[in-house]
């Protein structure tokens, strides 16, 4: 099940709305609360033709890639450390707490000195702040309507990139791919792409195996810098991983919705766990005591901050 985003009840919990039943609901929570700087256009308008990685996953969840390069072969790739402890800090980055090895921040963060960083990207819709850029720049790249509207993600008013053909997803993946790069010159260790299932809010204009054919130029150009790759949420398409060539997984509240158990059937113990309510990082430490799960809050704030939520097990 994909989460639609939900924060028409958040709005109501805030008390800018009625009839709050004191359940808050997130998904992709604090993905868009970053405050990035301005794009690097160096990295923009990166070559979209770096070299195939090989495939690096196998019928066995729990079998991580090639520990080694073979002689003219992709770079050797280094998986997060399986149960290593977990902070998400999209909404802010600041020195990790005592005893975390893991850590995402958004591409435009500097990565944790001394640790294991995934570098979040928003690869299937558009940031906020980066609106301008997309329609100024790469209109004929935005998903449009029957009528010749953006086609706009309703909950975060973002828009949708358009992947439906061939040579718009190979012109995608050179900018997003440039964004990767980033990530691998800055000294990020692996990648998260949000927004896989953006296909699900299309209108049907995307299908998924649009979605899943843009995931792999992705993965291949991760792969190229020697990245392993997260799939970000997105259980429907699980059974598609040697397709889209993921490594691991970032799920967000999969013990809230049952769905844990999902990821560790495809990816073993090689899934990164966000809750954000406390009932469910409970249940988590408890069921999945193999994997890496984290407690935080909706707005992914840093300490001192009003509402700041760190917990993990």
């Amino acid at each position: 099940m994909s989460h639609a985003r939900r924060w028409v009840k958040l709005l109501v919990c805030l008390g800018l709305l009625s009839g709050c039943d004191g359940a808050v609901d997130a998904s992709d929570a604090g993905s868009r609360d970053a405050a990035p700087a301005a794009l690097d256009s160096g990295r923009e308008d990166a070559s979209s033709d770096a070299a195939t990685a090989e495939d690096a996953s196998t019928d066995d969840a729990s079998t991580a890639p090639e520990d080694a390069a073979v002689d003219g072969g992709p770079p050797a790739l280094s998986l997060p450390p399986a149960n290593g402890a977990l902070d998400y800090q999209l909404g802010d980055a600041y020195p990790p707490p005592d005893g975390v090895v893991v850590v995402s921040r958004d591409r435009e963060a500097r990565p944790a000195a001394g640790i294991y960083n995934i570098c979040y990207v928003n690869g299937f819709q558009t940031q906020p702040h980066e609106r301008a850029f997309w329609t100024s720049e790469h209109d004929d790249l935005l998903l449009r309507d029957a009528g010749g509207d953006y086609v706009v993600d309703p909950d975060w008013d973002e828009l949708i990139l358009d992947v439906t053909t061939e040579e718009k997803r190979a012109a995608l993946a050179a900018i997003v791919g440039g964004w990767i790069d980033g990530c691998a010159d800055d000294g990020f260790d692996a990648i998260e792409i949000d927004n896989l299932d953006t296909y699900a809010r299309s209108g049907g204009l995307v299908t998924q195996d649009q979605a899943v054919a843009f995931m792999r130029l992705l993965s291949d150009r991760a792969h190229a810098r020697g990245l392993p790759i997260a799939q970000k949420n997105s259980t429907e398409v699980l059974a598609r991983r040697v397709e889209m060539g993921t490594d691991f997984a970032v799920a967000e509240e999969c013990n809230r919705y049952d769905e844990c158990g999902d990821y560790t059937a495809v990816y073993g113990d090689q899934v990164y766990v966000i809750e954000y309510r406390r009932r469910d990082f409970d249940a988590g430490c408890r069921d999945f005591p193999e994997l890496s799960t984290v407690l935080r809050d909706l707005q992914l704030r840093g300490p001192g901050a009003a509402g700041y939520v760190y917990d993990g097990c």
